[in-house]
C-alpha cells in the first residue's frame, strides 16, 4: 500500500455526479493509446507467464447467489465479495459486460437513468474506505471504480491495474486517467482547484470540466504560462476565459487576446502560444488535423479587436475555405507559417515606428529595461520550475517503476519457489504412489501364494480325512467281527454243553423248558452273519449290513 493512501481515510464524494465519457462535450473517448496499454501490459507479463491455465468449469448458480449491479453499489463490500468468490467467471464477466453496455450509453435515457441510479447509490455510502475496499473482490472493485468514474476502460480485459491502484483511484488519491496514473494532487500543487476538487489532476485534466483526453500537440488544449494547468479551448470559450485584455508583453494601453486561467486567475497571451504550436507541430499534421486546428484558432480569435488577432482570424478563415476548395495541406501549412513570420516582422516595425518620433525619458527607459529583465527572469524561473517539476515527476515515475520491478521480481521469485515446492511435492507423491503400488503388488503376490497353499492344504486334509474314515471303518468292522466270532464260539460252547446235558437227560426223560431253550440257541446260531459279508452300512460307517 502506497504511503499516500491512508487506510483510515473515508472516501469523500464529489458534489456533482460524474458524466459518462460518451456524453462529454469536451472530452473524447477516454481510452489510452496503444503505447500506454503496452506499458501497462508489460508490468503484468511476469505474473502472467507463471500462471497455470485454469480448467473451464460450468456451474449452475442459484437465484439466491445471483447479484446485480445495484447489489454491488448498495450492499456491504465483504458480503458481495464473499458471494463473488463463489460465482463462476462467466457470471462475473456478464456483470462487467452489462455495466459496459450502460456506460456506452447506446440504450438511450433508460441506461443513463440506470447509471445515475448506480452513482447515487454509490455516493450515498460512507463505508467505502481504503480499509474496507482491501477486502473487495477484484471484479467488484473494477465495477465500483467504473461506476464512480464513469469510465468503462477499467472493465476492459486488456487493462489490468493492481488492487492498490484501483483503490487509490476510487478514493481520489491517484489520477483516474489510465495513461497518467499520477498521485494526487499532481506535483504537490496547493491551488484551490487541486486541493478542493476530488480526483482532479492538473497534468491531464481540464480545469473547468475535469475531463481528460489523449490529444497532444494541438490547440484543443490551452496551458497556463504560470501555473501549468490545462483547459479545453471549448470550455475556455464557453466560460468567457478567452477575451481581450492588457498585453502581457507590450506596454500599457495596448490590448490583445488573452487566456485567463481559472486556477491562478492570471493571464497568458495567445498569439505567441498559437504560433509556437504551429511552428512545432503543423508540419506533422494531416489534412483533417490541420483544418481542425485552423478552426480552433479561428474560434479563439473570433472576438479579437487588435490588428494582429483580426489578421490571424481572417487568415485562418481564408485557408479553411481554400482547403475546402482543394488546397493541399502542405501549401496551407507553409502559408500559415509564413503568415506568423510576417506578423512578427510587422510587430517589430510598428514598435519602431511608434517610438521613433519621440525621445524616451531615462527613467522610462530604465523602467522598460527593468520590465524586460523582470520578464526574462520570470520566464527563466518558470522554465526552471517547470524543469524541476518534470525532473521530480520523472524521478517519481522512475522510483515507482523500480519499486514495481522489484515487486514483480519478488513475486516471480516467490512463484518460482512455490513452483519448485509443488514439483517436489508432486515427485514425493509419485514416489509414494509407486511405493504403495509395489507394496500392493507384493501383497497380491503373497495373497495368491497363500491361496494356492490353502487349496493344497485343503486337498491334503480332504485326502487324509477320507483315508482316516476308511481306516476307522475297517478297524471297527474287524472289531465287530472279532466280537461276533467270540460270541459265536461262546454259543457253540453253550450248545455243546446243552447237547451234553440233553444227552444225559434223554436217558432220564426230557424237560420241555430245556427243549425250548435249546431250539432258540440253534436259531441264533443259524441267523448269525457270515464273516465274508462284513461291509459298512451306507448310512453310517460303523453299522454293518444285516
Amino acid at each position: 500500500m502506497d504511503a499516500h493512501l491512508s487506510p483510515e481515510e473515508p472516501r469523500s464524494h464529489s458534489d456533482q455526479i460524474r458524466e459518462s465519457p460518451t456524453e462529454s462535450a469536451s472530452s473524447r473517448e477516454t481510452w489510452p493509446t496503444a503505447d500506454a496499454i503496452m506499458a501497462k501490459k508489460m508490468m503484468e507479463n511476469g505474473k502472467a507467464e507463471n500462471d497455470c491455465p485454469a480448467q473451464s468449469v460450468i456451474r449452475r448458480v442459484s437465484i439466491a447467489d445471483k447479484i446485480s449491479l445495484r447489489d454491488i453499489a448498495r450492499e456491504r463490500v465483504d458480503i458481495i465479495s464473499e458471494k463473488m468468490h463463489h460465482l463462476p467467471d462467466e457470471v462475473l464477466e456478464e456483470l462487467k459486460s452489462g455495466l459496459r453496455i450502460i456506460l456506452e450509453g447506446n440504450g438511450g435515457s433508460q441506461q443513463r437513468e440506470e447509471f445515475l441510479m448506480l452513482q447515487k447509490l454509490l455516493q450515498s455510502r460512507s463505508d467505502l474506505t481504503a480499509k474496507t475496499l482491501i477486502r473487495a473482490h477484484r471484479v467488484q472493485l473494477e465495477i465500483l471504480v467504473s461506476i464512480n468514474t464513469g469510465i468503462q476502460a477499467f472493465l476492459h480485459p486488456s487493462i489490468s491495474l493492481s488492487q492498490t491502484s484501483l483503490i487509490e483511484i476510487f478514493v481520489y488519491k491517484k489520477c483516474r486517467n489510465i495513461a497518467c496514473q499520477n498521485q494526487l494532487p499532481a506535483d504537490d500543487c496547493t491551488c484551490d482547484v487541486c486541493i478542493n476538487r476530488n480526483g482532479f489532476c492538473n497534468l491531464c485534466m481540464c480545469v473547468i470540466c475535469s475531463k481528460f483526453d489523449f490529444e497532444v500537440n494541438t490547440c484543443r488544449w490551452i496551458g497556463c504560462d504560470l501555473c501549468s494547468h490545462w483547459t479545453h479551448t471549448d470550455c475556455a470559450i464557453r466560460d468567457g476565459l478567452i477575451c481581450m485584455g492588457p498585453s502581457v508583453k507590450s506596454g500599457a494601453g495596448l490590448s490583445e487576446m488573452v487566456f485567463r486561467c481559472k486556477a491562478c486567475n492570471r493571464t497568458s497571451e495567445l498569439l505567441g502560444w498559437v504560433k509556437d504550436v504551429f511552428h512545432n507541430c503543423a508540419p506533422a499534421w494531416e489534412r483533417e488535423a490541420l483544418m481542425r486546428e485552423l478552426d480552433f484558432v479561428s474560434r479563439i480569435f473570433h472576438g479579437s479587436n487588435d490588428p494582429r488577432g483580426i489578421k490571424l482570424f481572417l487568415k485562418c478563415e481564408d485557408l479553411r475555405e481554400k482547403m475546402k476548395s482543394g488546397l493541399e495541406s502542405l501549401a496551407a501549412c507553409r502559408a500559415i507559417l509564413m503568415f506568423f513570420q510576417e506578423l512578427e516582422v510587422d510587430g517589430s516595425k510598428s514598435m519602431e515606428n511608434g517610438e521613433g518620433g519621440r525621445m524616451i525619458a531615462p527613467q522610462e527607459a530604465c523602467n522598460r529595461i527593468a520590465e524586460v529583465v523582470q520578464e526574462a527572469i520570470r520566464k527563466m524561473e518558470m522554465v526552471a520550475d517547470e524543469k524541476m517539476r518534470m525532473f521530480k515527476k520523472a524521478r517519481m515515475a522512475f522510483d515507482a517503476c523500480d519499486r514495481e520491478l522489484e515487486d514483480k521480481a519478488r513475486e516471480v521469485k516467490e512463484l518460482k519457489l512455490e513452483r519448485q515446492k509443488k514439483e517436489l511435492q508432486v515427485e514425493e507423491l509419485e514416489k509414494f504412489v509407486r511405493l504403495k503400488q509395489a507394496e500392493a503388488d507384493m501383497f497380491q503376490l503373497k495373497a495368491n501364494e497363500a491361496k494356492r497353499e490353502a487349496e493344497r492344504l485343503q486337498r491334503i486334509a480332504l485326502a487324509k480325512s477320507d483315508k482316516s474314515e476308511e481306516e476307522y471303518a475297517s478297524s471297527y468292522l474287524k472289531q465287530r467281527l472279532n466280537e461276533a466270532e467270540a460270541e459265536k464260539q461262546l454259543l457253540f460252547q453253550r450248545i455243546k454243553l446243552q447237547e451234553s446235558s440233553r444227552a444225559s437227560q434223554s436217558s432220564g426223560g426230557g424237560d420241555p423248558s430245556q427243549m425250548l431253550m435249546y431250539s432258540k440257541i440253534q436259531d441264533l446260531i443259524y441267523n448269525a452273519p457270515p464273516k465274508s459279508n462284513g461291509q459298512p452300512n451306507e448310512r453310517h460307517p460303523l453299522r454293518t449290513n444285516p
